[in-house]
């Protein structure tokens, strides 16, 4: 079972820039989120005994927002790189209105944040996501803390969808999945103020 969490809201999100691997701040909003989405990750724990075991994408946001779950759940976390969110390369933390005009418009806008200068490739991203999933075990508790396209990434993998399915998935920063014997649950945090 993986309980998968995206960071909470951070500065580059509220200024509508790209993070990929660059790296922003919570925002007041994100540590709330990241509160909240903490206290849903420790009701689900409860609700599953057995060994639990957390792991997070070594970005700063990521290790923030882990670090709150760490203090609900009571449990240590790892850092895993195969967590982390794709570079968009040049792009990154660029801010919108920089870098959609200079976006490829010869592949679907889904699969645009894949085909920027020296970013990565979707291929690349889905390999190590893919590896990270295939050491689970079914009888395996891991809390994830992941990001907007990784997480796209994990829940399709899991859920076996195709390749648009799973990029045009939501990407909710007040929300937990569950997956579980090849089903994906949402779990949603009371609405923010």
């Amino acid at each position: 079972m993986i309980l998968l969490a995206r960071h909470g809201e951070t500065e580059f999100n509220l200024q509508r820039r790209a993070q990929g691997v660059a790296d922003s701040p919570l925002t007041p909003l994100g540590l709330r989120q990241a509160h909240a989405m903490a206290s849903l990750v420790a009701d689900l724990v409860a609700r599953e005994p057995g060994v639990w075991r957390m792991v997070s994408s070594p970005l700063g946001r990521a290790v923030a927002t882990a670090k709150v779950f760490s203090e609900h759940v009571g449990l240590p976390f790892d850092l895993d790189h195969r967590l982390r969110e794709h570079s968009m390369g040049e792009f990154d933390g660029l801010h919108v209105d920089e870098f959609v005009p200079l976006l490829r418009t010869d592949v679907p806008l889904h699969e645009r944040s894949f085909h920027t200068p020296g970013g990565e490739s979707f291929e690349t991203l889905s390999a190590r996501i893919g590896e990270f999933l295939g050491e689970a075990g079914p009888e395996d508790r891991v809390i994830v803390v992941s990001h907007g396209a990784a997480g796209r990434v994990i829940r399709g993998l899991f859920g076996g969808l195709d390749r648009k399915a799973m990029l045009t998935l939501e990407v909710p920063q007040d929300a937990i999945f569950r997956l579980h014997d090849g089903q994906i649950d949402r779990f949603d945090c009371e609405p923010f103020v």
